[in-house]
């Protein structure tokens, strides 16, 4: 990595974890927010979170067609802009509509972030710098959501509006700074299809549903965010709730130790990832989600005192946090290393798209599940995280050595040079 690089990186985390800090000041009290203080009842609340979902689903699609056509850094200014009068607006919001229409923008914005910062990542990394970059970005997101909703948590106050509206005016703000921050990133030249006709975006399309490996990648993608972010906020903490008597106090120390978990292993983590294939890791993440299941379904279905079942389900939300500390610097190298020359946004999108996908069935379909049959729910999501193993298998054998283990790759490239035969050394 060049300094040029490693400066405009560092700007890039900068800009990750001021986004994440915002984000964090309102995501956790969204629906206090429509729903009681502003008095418009938890059906306009859970409508809030359906536009969050939709307007995502819309936006997405076209969010890869732009950072392909004009690059990630004018994509990525335009949803910060979009996002920070979304969350403006929704702080001065007072009716239905007007909530509806400002969570439509702040969803939009959010959404289109994800994809561009991620693409800026890429472009300013080396493939073995690569995993690193994702891991520390992933470390960041974490610790400023859980900074900022922590801080957050001291200011709003339920009985009065303006609390509010002040967290909604400093996440507002943190974008606009964010804006500031990333316009003096100057990432290396990477390929641009400015000039393409809207048929040959099309096709763009049509050539990343023909590339298997991608398609393969996708539906893992989907498994992944629906047996596991699909159920933090809904089944799971359902299932806690009504199977196992978890109170909220505990159900909050249960996220805690998530975030924690992450903060404390992503990087003792990551240099044991780096040195294995991309597709075992995978495998090994849905067998300790797979043992997290078993554990939850002890603190719920299990006949142990109240403790032990409060033990258990902080337990199952920490091995949850280790698999997913082995996914950061995992899953979105391996979208950035299938994409061709000058397409990582697209693809980028298109895998925050299967996101936004699982994010949205996952909670409908958890939440009952977990809440009317508790035994079912853990039968179920414990065959997804064993179907995460059998799919990351089965991915594997369709990558190449670069992409499946990049470490491998590039010690083989060194040795090449020095005389010894690729075949010798891969052997």
């Amino acid at each position: 990595m060049t300094r040029a690089m490693g400066a405009a990186m560092r700007r890039i985390h900068v800009g990750n974890a001021l986004s994440a800090f915002g984000l964090g000041f309102t995501v956790p009290y969204l629906y206090v927010y429509v729903a009681q203080v502003r008095g418009l009842g938890a059906m306009t609340a859970g409508l809030v979170l359906a536009v969050f979902a939709v307007a995502a689903l819309l936006v997405l699609p076209l969010a890869g067609r732009a950072i392909v056509r004009r690059g990630p850094l004018p994509v990525l200014n335009a949803a910060l802009v979009t996002a920070a009068v979304g969350a403006l607006s929704l702080g001065l919001a007072g009716n239905a509509p007007a909530v509806l229409g400002a969570a439509a923008l702040l969803g939009a914005g959010q959404a289109v972030m994800q994809p561009a910062l991620a693409t800026m990542i890429v472009d300013c990394s080396s493939a073995e710098s690569r995993s690193r970059a994702f891991a520390t970005q992933f470390f960041l997101q974490n610790l400023g959501l859980g900074v900022g909703g922590l801080i957050g948590g001291h200011l709003v106050d339920t009985t009065r509006v303006s609390s509010f509206t002040l967290l909604f005016a400093i996440e507002a703000a943190m974008f606009l700074l964010l804006v500031v921050v990333m316009s003096t990133v100057r990432t290396p030249h990477s390929p641009r299809i400015a000039d393409a006709p809207a048929a040959a975006a099309r096709g763009s399309w049509k050539k990343l549903l023909e590339n298997r490996a991608m398609v393969q990648l996708s539906v893992l993608g989907f498994v992944l965010f629906f047996a596991c972010y699909g159920q933090f906020e809904s089944g799971l903490s359902a299932y806690g709730v009504e199977a196992a008597g978890i109170s909220t106090s505990a159900l909050g120390t249960a996220l805690a130790a998530n975030t924690l978990m992450i903060v404390v292993a992503q990087f003792a983590v990551l240099r044991f990832v780096e040195r294995r294939r991309r597709s075992r890791v995978i495998a090994g993440v849905g067998l300790i989600w797979a043992v997290a299941w078993v554990v939850a379904g002890y603190a719920g279905l299990g006949h142990g005192s109240q403790e032990m079942a409060t033990a258990a389900f902080v337990s199952t939300y920490a091995l949850f946090g280790l698999g997913e500390a082995m996914l950061s610097p995992t899953v979105a190298p391996l979208v950035a290393d299938l994409a061709p020359s000058g397409m990582a946004g697209q693809y980028n999108s298109a895998f925050a798209l299967v996101k936004q996908l699982a994010l949205a069935v996952g909670p409908a379909v958890g939440g009952p599940l977990a809440a009317s049959l508790p035994a079912p729910y853990i039968v179920t999501f414990l065959l997804f995280s064993l179907g995460i193993s059998v799919l990351a298998i089965r991915l594997g054998r369709r990558l190449t050595t670069a992409q499946d283990q990049p470490s491998l790759a590039t010690r083989t490239k060194v040795v090449a040079r020095g005389g010894a035969t690729t075949e010798s050394v891969s052997a």
